[in-house]
């Protein structure tokens, strides 16, 4: 009975974490252009999910619904680099930190005052009747994070890797100012991984919230984990996000059910703080070498 509840709990929680490694990617997508992040991530997760809301609402087909919320979430990632990011990389200073915080903050009271504070239901067209696999029980809408995460993140490593504009990615990652002398534009590229990092949110934001309802704080519950998924795995570390984060749901999973729901964020923390102390490149980071 133990080893079924353990394996339940893992497989849960591991579908759970896809979502935290899906947020985690999409700061990996905008540090590898312009070495920043946006703290307001979660809020962009958040909104995209209740814009999501607002046009099944208008009886509009689910994927429409999908896909107005895509590109509502590129928008919003277009709007925090050029509002939050573009000037503070221009004089090379560390302002974006505090810009996009505020961003989400001010995306955070957007959301209560428009859509109200209580958490709302998010109406799917998959069903959430369990299937028994093997010893466990996992429903069709969980099945689909799986396929959703993996479906985003393999299209835009293809993109990058496949094509000469996803290729601008590497070489302005690589170094900024050499790029811009071979013709290619950093402040496009850092704009291009921002819209992609604002979609991967709006997928993360429909994905997730069949399974947890919407509302305004969920951002503050997803961030935090996704950041420490980000840092664990390596903010240069591609798909290591998946494997910590998919470890990370099945911990919090496991420690919330033998625990108490009180610990259930205790692992994100520990993670983290053992990261930063012991490997601050990450698990799956690349240590730089620097010549002089």
């Amino acid at each position: 009975m133990t080893l079924s509840i353990i394996a339940q709990m893992t497989v849960s929680g591991s579908l759970m974490g896809l979502v935290y490694a899906l947020i985690a990617y999409g700061f990996q997508l905008t540090y590898a252009t312009s070495k920043s992040v946006n703290f307001g991530q979660g809020e962009l997760v958040m909104v995209s999910a209740f814009v999501s809301l607002t046009l099944i609402t208008l009886g509009l087909p689910y994927w429409l619904v999908v896909l107005g919320g895509l590109f509502f979430g590129a928008l919003l990632g277009l709007f925090v680099e050029r509002a939050g990011v573009r000037l503070a990389l221009e004089q090379r200073s560390e302002g974006w930190i505090l810009l996009t915080i505020i961003l989400g903050l001010l995306f955070f009271s957007v959301a209560e005052n428009v859509w109200g504070r209580d958490d709302r239901p998010f109406p799917t067209p998959i069903s959430q009747q369990p299937i028994h696999i093997l010893a466990v029980d996992v429903t069709p809408v969980e099945l689909s994070v799986a396929v959703g995460v993996f479906a985003i993140m393999g299209a835009i490593e293809i993109f990058k890797r496949q094509t000469l504009l996803g290729k601008a990615f590497d070489a302005v990652s690589a170094d900024r100012d050499a790029g811009e002398l071979m013709g290619i534009s950093a402040t496009q590229t850092v704009k291009l991984s921002y819209a992609l990092s604002g979609v991967v949110a709006a997928v993360a934001g429909i994905l997730v919230s069949p399974i947890t309802t919407v509302g305004p704080t969920m951002a503050s519950a997803l961030v935090l984990k996704a950041f420490s998924v980000a840092v664990v795995a390596g903010l240069e570390s591609g798909f290591g996000v998946v494997v910590v984060g998919m470890f990370l749901g099945a911990l919090e999973s496991i420690a919330s059910f033998y625990l108490g729901s009180g610990w259930r964020e205790a692992p994100g923390l520990v993670l983290l703080i053992l990261a930063l102390a012991i490997r601050p490149t990450g698990v799956f980071g690349k240590t730089l070498i620097r010549k002089v």
